[in-house]
């Protein structure tokens, strides 16, 4: 490991904003912060915004000074990424923003029922290949995830340049008739884009020199409880779906 990345290691544990758990503390059990949040954490009642797979925090830091009457996790795995952003909330003195170094595949021993208002998934690793599906941040198995902890308004924005992904998630929502706000398949090219949405990553900026159009999805999981059927059912009709679903679009 590189002295670079020790260095970024040993000042997350500096940074108040940062929450590290050994995997013993979140295995099959409860983080202590779990439901408290407000109350132990940022130290106020206003509505808690996740984003998860935020890499450096460009997304978390950008959103929380936008808006400094909300919250923001980032939650991303990889701590020498997370540092900078970790870092950035730390010099500017935020109160509105912590990072949370896990594995997305535990988020629900960190957050309780109606804990969250709101999640943003930016550009998350498309999982290309079929059998990796279940992997997918916006497949039913996560999304079950997320009802539980969304308050009953509660909503989900994914931005993404992954064609496969958007086309994918709309058959998702399409499969179980969730509620869309939103579905632009260029949002710059359209005009779309927002102060928000205009927002960079650092992957972002790679994609847009590219040339490849960033989509964007907002919808809601309200009044849905059927995730489970398609855990028995399997990813082949959602594929089939996504593959007609990119057609169309693109």
């Amino acid at each position: 490991m590189g002295k670079d990345k020790l260095r970024k290691f040993a000042e997350n544990l500096t940074f108040k904003c940062m929450v590290q758990p050994e995997f013993d503390d979140i295995f099959h059990k409860d983080h202590p912060l779990k439901g408290r949040w407000h109350e132990d954490f940022f130290h106020n009642d206003r509505p808690i915004i996740l984003e998860l797979g935020c890499g450096r925090g460009e997304y978390t830091v950008a959103l929380a000074e936008r808006n400094p009457d909300k919250n923001y996790i980032g939650i991303d795995i990889k701590g020498a990424r997370m540092w900078r952003g970790a870092k950035t909330a730390t010099e500017r003195n935020m109160t509105n923003v912590g990072f949370l170094r896990t594995r997305i595949e535990f988020i629900r021993s960190f957050f309780a029922e109606g804990e969250i208002a709101e999640i943003w998934i930016t550009f998350p690793d498309p999982q290309l290949k079929s059998r990796r599906a279940k992997k997918r941040l916006t497949s039913p198995l996560f999304l079950a995830d997320y009802k539980k902890m969304l308050t009953d308004d509660g909503v989900i924005n994914l931005k993404t340049d992954s064609k496969h992904l958007f086309a994918y998630t709309a058959a998702v929502i399409e499969r179980l008739g969730l509620r869309v706000e939103v579905q632009n398949d260029d949002i710059y090219g359209s005009g779309y884009a927002d102060e928000v949405l205009s927002v960079k990553t650092a992957y972002e900026s790679k994609f847009v020199a590219m040339g490849l159009p960033i989509t964007y999805t907002r919808f809601s999981l309200q009044g849905c409880n059927e995730f489970e059927y398609f855990d028995w059912e399997g990813d082949d009709v959602l594929e089939k779906d996504a593959e007609e679903n990119r057609t169309k679009a693109f």
